[in-house]
């Protein structure tokens, strides 16, 4: 079945292209969700105007990431946690536990955008990624102190 995308799908396209896809995928997923039209002679009329709102809400979404990016840069952020003798955490610090404090400073990051490679473990002062799409990208500090 052809249908007409009406937002940008992973792995399938961009808003506004036209493609086609399985009959069921379309019936069952991409229609009832509203992230595709069937691609017939009237749809296909609108799909210049689907490709400009696309972009002006891809612009949007940039700036919004670009500005998220330029505050996360200068924040440090501190956690306590219960270690041993060795310095080592009991728990871990997480990408929900960045997340989370992130959105206690009303900067609003989700845990998928922030990539490190194990979760922390010890006590230290790191360096974590933020990845946004489009390749913005940031950094934060994290300290983990041991707690009294």
């Amino acid at each position: 079945m052809k249908v007409i995308l009406k937002q940008d799908i992973n792995k399938k396209g961009l808003a506004g292209d036209v493609i086609k896809v399985a009959d069921g995928y379309a019936r069952n997923y991409l229609l009832p969700r509203g992230f595709a039209i069937v691609a017939n002679a009237f749809n296909l009329s609108k799909v210049e105007a689907i490709r400009k709102d696309a972009e002006i809400a891809r612009l949007e979404l940039e700036n919004k990431f670009k500005a998220i990016a330029a505050q996360v840069a200068g924040v440090t952020l501190t956690f306590k946690r219960k270690a041993d003798e060795h310095e080592h955490l009991f728990g871990s610090v997480s990408e929900n536990d960045i997340a989370d404090a992130l959105a206690e400073k009303e900067l609003e990051v989700h845990r998928s955008n922030i990539k490190m490679e194990n979760h922390l473990k010890s006590i230290g002062e790191f360096e974590v990624a933020i990845s946004f799409p489009g390749d913005i990208n940031s950094s934060l500090k994290v300290i983990v102190e041991k707690e009294q």
